[in-house]
């Protein structure tokens, strides 16, 4: 027996039909191990040693291949054809020669770019042994993430608290959307006028606009202001034109290049409005393959690569079927070939393309949603390429005034021959319209010198517009073009932004987060050269470097650490005050803006005396004034002065029960009221509440207030113990309360209405349905269907914190910009093992409990009492120690 060990569960399968009986197919569920999420997994003094683990999912998974190999006659590594493949199949090697389950049995490694039978016997029949280069690569690739994301999240923390991490590409990302940011806030618009006319030479009219007057060729910024506008009206309603010159010139469009990892996410964001991991996703069930004819079949090659070559075979295959489909005259004479410009493109394997051409998309219509609109998106482009060019003619046509100085331009484009255009035509970035094509109508037909009538001249105002804040699509072409990450990577690394709250999102488009420009602005300014551009792309350059053998990895770790980490010695003596200084100054423009009456921006709006400064909390940054606690004005960063003022620090009435103010602030956590202020003796602080959820600061009075600094409300007695119900609003929303008993209310307003009979209803449902807070279990939004292994339902359902798929007791929540609606059986199934994977060992610990002996459970209770009696005699020595810790 043979043993083949891919990743995934559902290519085993598939893989497993194709080779037969003598052959058992094991999934590795990707990584078997990864460095621990912990200091010291990696260690620059014992020559980068590395420390692997695995988590208990992958232990089983091990278990069951070591036991598989111990049986076989022959191991076949059949992991992924791109580094970390190559690093999966390393690791198994690893492991199972630890485990000293080889002894002399031959281990083989195979690649295949597709999921075909044809594919896949021959990589079986062509094996190789694993790639030590590639290996290499991948280990400096980890290594160099690990020490920077671990060398550098602790400076983070410590310098700027609220900070989460950072990552040596995720932050290079970050900050160029930053960066655009910031041209955004710092573009000043610029007017500027055009003038159409509509001109009539006896063939039909058409539209024209000015490109010279008064002997002069017009610029961009010729005509600035209306009056230059009118001045050009003028002058072209005085004029006497005719047709100066008429050109029509042909002009070819040749098919963009098949996809690649990076070109697939950015035209799948523009058609399909898909996210970059959205596209992997389905890409991914793609490239594992459907049931065709009762057997599973790949349906696109490897959709990890920045190749753009397509084998031989394939281009004859896609070649007929042009001409199958559409005749002779789209199929060119000779195949298309491509070539990268991309100087550092690697991973040796072809363009993402169909496996068989012959699979039209309307034959696949049984495939899901995304997996269906990815496919038709795909063929289309890879027939698109080997087809003939669009033919176009473009004419321009010259309209000038009988003394030639005024005069008028029109240009048109017209297909003649679709070409590729019948099939596919690539999508377009905002403002990178190509001229060609800005205007597709044709133009009339008129002679040279024929009289000319020109009319209704419309001058028409314009502002320059600022360059546009990136979508998904341009962050990955620009990443490209930097040469920063790699094909696999971009969909993490937009995910990675996403979760830590550095960027939001507005529609489609990227904007910074102010945790996310404090960041970058700090990275900037104690650790440039590690966020810079070219640092970044040339370590890629060396990480393929080292993937081609021409670099020693630890030779190349060591000069980047012996730098880096000198550079974090050096931060040791910075004060935060140095910290918050040049974050002042670095974002000065966005946190202090101009405020229009030539007063200092920084100057506080309070007492006129101190400074506005940024200031840092373990709640994150917030603007304060540097004469606190003299002044104590605050307010929320990117929040402006007139928003603070006028959503906070003004008095609503006063309590007629204390006679102290009743007053609405803004604290750097959001607004609240206040009743009374802090004793200056005592330094007692006054009562206070937040404003919850939903309630508009604006329209607050003071019954709303007084209602807030009433809580929590005594609903009445309950009727078993007379003991008083409570209704308030908590930490997480807000409850009724009876002794220690909390139940959830659906809304704010329930608080304060809320009655006795009610109350107890809800607290009765809480107590016999503790899981359900209060309410009867939920309704699933959508029901997925049984789980593969276990048959037992898999349900999409709404909870407190989202949505989340649901399988007996595992609940896995839907990753953030994924509707639960578009949530799949496969992509559930990988989330709850994921989910599971990542739960605590408590239950192993307690079912070891359970075995012990009578006499050893007796030792223990033993040496426990004996343990507290030396902990009651070393409480000062502890409090010392923690003391110390602490330090």
């Amino acid at each position: 027996m043979q043993v083949v060990i891919v990743e995934s569960p559902s290519k085993a399968k598939t893989i497993n039909k194709y080779l037969g009986k003598d052959y058992e197919v094991l999934a590795s569920y990707g990584h078997i191990r990864d460095l621990p999420s912990k200091d010291g997994s990696v260690n620059p003094d014992d020559d980068f040693a590395m420390i692997w683990e695995s988590d208990a999912k992958s232990k089983k998974q091990v278990s069951a291949i070591v036991d598989a190999v111990r049986r076989a006659d022959r191991v076949v590594l059949a992991t992924d054809p791109d580094r970390e493949g190559e690093a999966i199949s390393w690791h198994l090697l690893e492991v199972l020669q630890n485990k000293k389950v080889l002894k002399d049995k031959p281990v083989d490694r195979v690649a295949f770019n597709a999921i075909t039978k044809s594919a896949v016997q021959e990589a079986m029949n062509n094996p190789r042994r694993v790639d030590q280069d590639l290996v290499d690569a991948y280990l400096a690739r980890r290594a160099l993430d690990y020490l920077v994301g671990f060398t550098l999240s602790p400076v983070l923390w410590r310098k700027l608290p609220g900070a989460r991490s950072a990552g040596r590409v995720q932050s290079v990302a970050l900050r160029i959307i930053c960066e655009r940011e910031l041209e955004i806030e710092k573009f000043k618009a610029e007017e500027y006028w055009t003038l159409d006319a509509e001109v009539n030479a006896g063939s039909g009219p058409f539209r024209a606009r000015l490109v010279r007057l008064d002997g002069e060729k017009l610029q961009k910024f010729s005509l600035t202001t209306e009056a230059d506008g009118a001045r050009a009206k003028a002058a072209v309603e005085a004029g006497t034109f005719r047709i100066g010159s008429v050109e029509a010139k042909p002009t070819k469009r040749n098919p963009s290049a098949p996809f690649t990892t990076s070109t697939l996410q950015q035209e799948a964001s523009r058609k399909l409005g898909f996210s970059a991991k959205r596209t992997m996703q389905a890409a991914q069930r793609l490239y594992e393959g459907i049931n065709i004819g009762g057997e599973t079949t790949g349906l696109i090659t490897y959709m990890r690569t920045d190749g753009i070559d397509m084998a031989p075979e394939a281009v004859m295959a896609c070649r007929d079927e042009v001409k199958k489909l559409y005749g002779d005259t789209y199929v060119p004479s000779s195949p298309r070939m491509y070539k990268s410009k991309q100087k550092n493109a690697q991973e040796a394997h072809e363009c993402i393309r169909p496996t068989g051409f012959h699979r039209h998309p309307d034959d696949l219509k049984s495939l899901d949603g995304d997996q269906y609109k990815l496919y038709d998106l795909i063929w289309k482009r890879s027939v698109a390429c080997q087809m003939e060019s669009a033919r176009l003619e473009q004419t321009t046509i010259d309209v000038v005034s009988s003394d030639e100085k005024t005069a008028l331009r029109a240009t048109g484009s017209v297909v003649t021959f679709d070409g590729f255009l019948k099939v596919y035509e690539e999508g377009r970035d905002d403002k990178e319209e190509d001229g060609h094509f800005a205007d597709s109508a044709r133009l009339p037909k008129v002679t040279a010198n024929d009289n000319a009538d020109v009319r209704d001249a419309k001058p028409e105002q314009h502002f320059t517009q600022p360059p546009p804040r990136f979508t998904e699509a341009s962050l990955v072409k620009r990443l490209e073009e930097l040469g920063i990450g790699r094909p696999s990577t971009y969909a993490s690394i937009i995910s990675t932004l996403q979760d830590r709250a550095y960027v939001e999102m507005d529609g489609k488009r990227f904007i910074p987060g102010d945790k996310g420009r404090i960041v970058t602005a700090f990275l900037e300014n104690f650790f440039g050269r590690y966020v810079a551009y070219d640092f970044t792309a040339r370590m890629e350059e060396t990480l393929d470097e080292i993937s081609n053998g021409d670099v020693e990895w630890r030779t190349f770790l060591a000069r980047f650490w012996e730098e880096f980490h000198a550079q974090v010695e050096g931060m040791t003596g910075l004060r935060i005050t140095e910290v918050l200084d040049a974050l002042n100054e670095a974002l000065g423009p966005h946190i202090f803006p101009d405020r229009g009456d030539g007063s200092d921006p920084r100057e506080c709006p309070t007492c006129h005396e101190g400074q506005l400064s940024l200031k840092m909390s373990r709640y994150g940054a917030f603007i304060g004034c540097t004469r606190y606690p003299e002044c104590n004005y605050t307010r929320q960063l990117g929040q402006s002065e007139k928003e603070a003022l006028e959503e906070g620090d003004r008095v609503l009435g006063v309590d007629p029960n204390t006679s102290l103010e009743v007053s609405l602030k803004n604290g750097r956590f959001g607004p609240y009221v206040q009743l009374g202020e802090p004793d200056p003796e005592t330094k007692e602080k006054p009562k206070r509440a937040s404003i919850p959820k939903g309630w508009e600061v604006a329209t607050l009075d003071f019954d709303k207030a007084m209602m807030l600094l009433d809580l929590p409300r005594d609903v009445g007695p309950h009727p078993e113990d007379g003991e008083t119900i409570e209704a308030g609003i908590g930490r997480y929303g807000p409850f009724v309360k009876h002794g220690k008993l909390y139940a959830n209310l659906e809304s704010v307003d329930d608080v304060f209405e809320i009655g006795l009979n009610r109350a107890v209803a809800v607290l009765e449902d809480k107590k016999n349905n503790p899981r359900g807070r209060g309410r009867a279990a939920a309704k699933p939004l959508k029901e997925l269907g049984a789980h593969p292994e276990t048959g037992e339902p898999v349900n999409v359902l709404d909870g407190r914190y989202g949505p989340y798929v649901k399988h007996q007791k595992t609940n896995a929540t839907i990753p953030k910009g994924t509707k639960p609606e578009d949530v799949t059986l496969e992509q559930a199934v990988e989330l709850i093992r994921e989910r599971e994977a990542k739960a605590p060992a408590k239950k192993a610990k307690k079912a070891t409990k359970k075995k012990t002996t009578k006499k050893k459970a007796t030792k223990k209770k033993a040496t426990k009492t004996a343990a507290k009696k030396t902990a009651t005699k070393k409480t000062a020595a502890k409090g010392a120690g923690s003391e110390t810790a602490a330090e």
